[in-house]
């Protein structure tokens, strides 16, 4: 049993910037992949970051070099810096996390909403 819990969202102007994190609990010894993604009205679920056990990193095109996937393993917490926002980024957030044994098993948090607006 694991538990992914965002928090961070909320609403601010185009160019500002909000950290996402998602804290982990439950029956936990280590997590694989960790990851965001994202849900706007109307559209699909896509992978916006994801961060491996190790740290390597991958970013969604539209958000590289804006967003900054981490994790800090001793508090199972992975975070989101997002800068420079675009109404674009306006979505639902929700943290994933992957089942280190049994990698097929994926765990999802409630999600948190990012709107961005003047």
């Amino acid at each position: 049993q694991v538990q992914l819990v965002e928090s961070g969202g909320g609403l601010v102007q185009p160019g500002g910037s909000l950290r996402l994190s998602c804290a982990a609990s439950g029956s936990i010894f280590s997590l694989g992949y960790m990851g965001w993604y994202r849900q706007a009205p109307g559209k699909q679920r896509e992978l916006v970051a994801r961060v491996s056990s190790g740290g390597s990193t991958n970013y969604a095109d539209s958000v590289k070099g804006r967003f900054t996937i981490s994790r800090d393993n001793a508090k199972n917490t992975l975070y989101l810096q997002m800068n420079s926002l675009k109404p674009e980024d306006t979505a639902v957030y929700y943290c994933n996390a992957q089942n280190p044994v049994f990698t097929r098993v994926e765990y999802w948090g409630q999600g948190t909403q990012v709107t961005v607006s003047s």
